[in-house]
């Protein structure tokens, strides 16, 4: 099992004795990390114009490094330009991505395939070989997301974008918003969480889990009730909260929410993910 998201509470009552199995392993795994700059935000509509992958484990460091431009034919948007620094004339002159998206695979098949916010890396990597009609898939337990460990490990920072991570540890990088730059990010956040990991004992792990803020919409997955009807039954408990009023979004503690699931239905302990 691999947390992709907090939706997963609706497939157990136990997530975070999942979890903490889960992440335990990961600091022995070999890390395969990557990042995309794109022409957009939309796999079906926009391409990748830069990868990069870095491979290596807490044990070896890193053992291979690289970035490419990839020339798909395509024109960068000026807003994309603005944002990366990266023009049309630049990916006119990478490798084709009918030539290099081959030649990748064997790699982006190798360890634990990790990014941050890695939903949207794995996207456009898979809407990349969907067109080429090879397909790509990593399964579940082989992909690591930091932003999520982020969000568990280091529940009250304001922020868990990369650039505000970078900002927090002191990571020297480079630029942002590159392809090579972020991803050495996300390798250093990885090996900073993962350390933490090591470091922690299963009871105080368990804990700092228990504090995630879990958003309203995504704890009602794992109930019979609706989302009113959840989040009375949370302020009855007077359980701690976090509102959001421009978005209309409301936030509670992981740990609130399974001790509120284990008391409504004990007999539901241990459904399968």
């Amino acid at each position: 099992m691999v947390p992709v998201s907090v939706s997963g509470m609706a497939q157990s009552a136990l997530l975070s004795e999942h979890l903490l199995a889960y992440y335990r392993r990961l600091p022995e795994s070999p890390l395969t990390v990557v990042d995309v700059e794109t022409t957009g935000s939309r796999p079906h509509e926009a391409r990748v114009i830069e990868i990069a992958v870095i491979q290596g484990s807490l044990e070896k460091g890193i053992i291979y490094e690289d970035s490419f431009l990839v020339n798909a034919s395509v024109r960068v948007p000026y807003n994309i330009t603005r944002l990366t620094g990266i023009t049309t004339a630049m990916v006119d002159q990478g490798i084709a991505a009918e030539e290099l998206w081959p030649q990748l695979q064997p790699r982006l098949n190798e360890g634990i395939l990790t990014g941050h916010n890695l939903a949207f890396d794995y996207g456009f990597i898979q809407s990349e070989y969907r067109r080429l009609e090879q397909g790509f898939q990593r399964p579940d337990q082989q992909r690591f997301c930091t932003v999520i460990l982020s969000r568990l490990l280091l529940a009250d920072l304001p922020s868990r974008s990369l650039p505000q991570l970078v900002s927090h540890f002191g990571f020297e990088v480079g630029q942002s918003h590159r392809a090579l730059a972020d991803t050495k990010a996300c390798w250093l956040l990885a090996n900073q969480l993962l350390t933490q990991l090591q470091d922690t004992s299963d009871q105080a792990l368990r804990q700092q889990l228990s504090q995630q803020w879990v958003p309203l919409r995504e704890a009602a997955k794992a109930f019979p009730l609706t989302r009113r009807e959840l989040q009375q039954q949370l302020d009855n408990r007077s359980c701690e909260y976090r509102a959001s009023r421009r978005s209309n979004r409301y936030l509670y503690r992981r740990g609130d929410i399974e001790a509120l699931y284990l008391d409504l239905y004990p007999q539901q302990l241990h459904l399968t993910l």
